[in-house]
């Protein structure tokens, strides 16, 4: 079996210049990767130039398509997101609309080139908002094809209104975000593994 390939995609408003909050918590899950060897990447989106629209290419300078080549090549895609006003990010929704534009290639069984990946969500903020940004991130991933195991949004927001955010506030200490760290790496790992061997049948799954 070839090794399994996990790709985050960091929909921080940040660039790669200013430290990241959710790239942090991702890291929790990279350490476990590491451990269990899987290879892994991410991608801070801010630091590409992704213009708006639903189509895997839209010229003049758009860096999109070499994320997605990126994307094509992972078992495992994670999209992580800051909360903003109890939503993910605008770079976050930019993301998923500019993936759906692709949604409809297909890999050699006439199914969506997403078929067989797995998917995840990594969440940070300083209020509430992280189940609500879950569930419109995992649900259009499910809608594009992807894969969505039991318990992979991994998420830790702090007290309603300003206050310390999740590195300041050392958050991987909280219990209940430390569980669905491993929950969401082991749960992706196992089902990545599993659809390497055993893929999606193709019959009743065509485009």
């Amino acid at each position: 079996m070839s090794q399994i390939k996990a790709l985050f995609l960091n929909a921080s408003l940040k660039n790669s210049e200013e430290q990241s909050n959710t790239e942090a918590l991702w890291k929790e899950v990279g350490e476990i990767y590491d451990q269990e060897g899987i290879a892994h990447e991410s991608v801070r989106l801010a630091d590409y130039y992704i213009p708006y629209g639903i189509d895997k290419d839209l010229g003049d300078g758009d860096e999109f398509p070499q994320i997605l080549e990126k994307l094509k090549g992972a078992d495992i895609v994670i999209i992580g997101t800051p909360v903003w006003s109890g939503e993910k990010s605008s770079i976050a929704t930019k993301a998923l609309e500019r993936i759906y534009g692709s949604a409809s290639e297909t890999n050699e069984k006439g199914q969506s080139v997403f078929y067989n990946k797995v998917a995840g969500a990594v969440i940070t903020g300083n209020e509430d908002g992280a189940k609500n940004a879950a569930q419109s991130i995992l649900y259009r991933m499910s809608h594009m094809g992807f894969v969505i195991p039991p318990n992979v949004d991994a998420y830790w927001v702090g007290e309603a209104g300003p206050g310390p955010s999740y590195i300041e506030a050392n958050g991987i200490e909280n219990d209940f975000t430390k569980s669905h760290v491993e929950m969401l790496a082991y749960n992706t790992m196992h089902l990545a593994k599993i659809f390497k061997e055993q893929p999606i049948p193709a019959v009743g799954n065509t485009q």
